[in-house]
């Protein structure tokens, strides 16, 4: 492997162990923060759950016109670089804030919030769109991106689990040394953030892209956006099956912290479980580029939805036993983490097909589709995780013997069945409408070579 590429995979992907943390902080646990921690009444939460849906929508809305200005961006840093470093300052700042306690209550409270939560929203995208983006201008080579993806998610995932594992015991710990645990997640929230701004430092300065690979292009105009998107068929398709299984993988990971306290009973397995399960999907994406030189896609896309499916009902109707909890979440998260790392090689080659197709590249617009997904996934996610916490009493018990059978019910069926319809739901429509394999992708490049779009060494 070139030295350049070895540069690349390890400068890049550290860039994602920070980020994720932040990003996990926000989307997993802003709802707990504010149910279980700041103690938000069950009305301001109706508003704030509200807020977070519109937010999300109006965020999710504006993404792919921040893809066109990152394709417009011309400087001597590139046109990644520049907005990386604005979006990872800005959106850690923000975070900050989101976890902290200023004292307010009431409508002065959801205003506030509100307020933050779009600027979140908004400083977040810029640095993750401009960040997935620089993806397929590091390699042509799919085996190449696998390997550079693969390693990014990874990194990931290690941020994502340390936040899941670390964040029970580290905020009780912070909150007795502190003497007060609202502080704790504010002083947590921070050294997430810290970790977030030296790992994207290290890809703005590690990271080499390759430079005359590609035509130089007119900029993308908003007209030449809505194209981009609405005429390149696979983006699209992709992009449907990527937001049907983000929804069912967000809403699952959401409940995890208010499974192990009112239906399981112990808090503190939670952290437990957590490490299982990243173990899981680490190791998961470690050996994805092994099994990708001996299956295709579809093979693995299959075999990994069968994991998660049988994951969901054995989750679904075990007992309260570890055991079983446990051999459930490692089938789910084995599955998942090839369905993550397949969705992104998906996206990334609907760059080249939208480029050989309408004549122009837009890494950008493209991949503005994936904190798109993400948003409205999680936007749908916490809409259901918000509502179901409410309607099953959760939000209003004192104890976890407060919350009754059914609600308890509830939430098993919100957190397990509902998901996995929705991870059903994706697959099938990649399964019948992506197209693009191995010779379909080859025959893409020698057609763009041929007509001067692309230079490969």
């Amino acid at each position: 492997m070139e030295t350049a590429t070895k540069r690349n995979i390890y400068s890049f992907g550290l860039g994602t162990v920070g980020r994720d943390m932040v990003y996990t902080m926000v989307t997993m646990y802003l709802i707990f923060y504010l149910t279980d921690i700041l103690g938000v009444s069950s009305a301001s939460l109706w508003w704030i759950n509200g807020i977070i849906l519109a937010a999300r929508i109006f965020d999710a809305l504006n993404d792919p016109i921040m893809g066109v200005i990152v394709d417009n961006t011309k400087t001597k840093y590139g046109k990644f670089k520049p907005w990386i470093a604005f979006g990872s300052i800005a959106s850690g700042i923000v975070t900050i804030l989101l976890f902290t306690d200023f004292g307010l209550t009431g409508t002065s409270f959801v205003a506030v919030f509100g307020i933050l939560y779009l600027l979140w929203g908004i400083a977040y995208t810029t640095n993750d769109i401009s960040y997935w983006s620089m993806l397929p201008s590091l390699s042509m080579d799919q085996k190449e991106r696998e390997k550079i993806g693969s390693f990014a998610k990874i990194c990931a995932n290690i941020g994502l689990f340390t936040v899941v594992a670390g964040l029970v015991p580290l905020t009780t710990m912070l909150g007795k040394s502190l003497g007060s645990v609202t502080k704790s997640y504010t002083v947590f929230t921070l050294a997430l953030v810290v970790v977030m701004w030296l790992g994207q430092a290290i890809t703005v300065v590690g990271v080499k892209e390759k430079k005359d690979t590609f035509k130089q292009e007119e900029p993308t105009t908003l007209k030449g956006m809505l194209r981009a998107i609405l005429d390149n068929d696979q983006l699209l398709y992709t992009a449907i099956s990527m937001s049907l299984f983000m929804i069912g993988y967000v809403t699952t990971t959401s409940f995890g912290l208010y499974f192990f306290k009112y239906a399981y009973g112990d808090e503190g397995m939670y952290s437990i479980f957590a490490v299982i399960l990243g173990i899981s999907q680490i190791g998961a994406l470690a050996v994805f580029p092994l099994f990708s030189k001996h299956f295709s896609r579809k093979t693995l896309y299959t075999a990994a939805t069968v994991l998660v499916v049988i994951g969901y009902l054995i989750f679904f109707f075990s007992p309260m036993n570890m055991l079983f909890i446990g051999l459930a979440g490692v089938l789910m998260f084995l599955g998942q983490a090839f369905i993550q790392i397949l969705m992104l090689m998906f996206l990334a080659d609907t760059v080249e097909y939208g480029q050989w197709k309408l004549g122009k590249r837009n890494e950008s617009v493209t991949f503005s589709l994936q904190p798109f997904i993400n948003k409205m996934g999680g936007a749908i996610a916490s809409g259901i995780v918000g509502a179901t916490v409410i309607i099953s009493g959760i939000n209003d018990a004192v104890t976890p013997a407060d919350v009754t059978a059914q609600g308890l019910l509830l939430m098993k069926f919100a957190m397990m069945i509902l998901p996995l319809l929705f991870v059903l739901a994706g697959y099938l429509v990649y399964r019948y409408k992506y197209k693009i394999d191995t010779a379909m992708y080859q025959q893409i490049l020698t057609d763009l070579q041929e007509r001067g779009d692309l230079k490969l060494e």
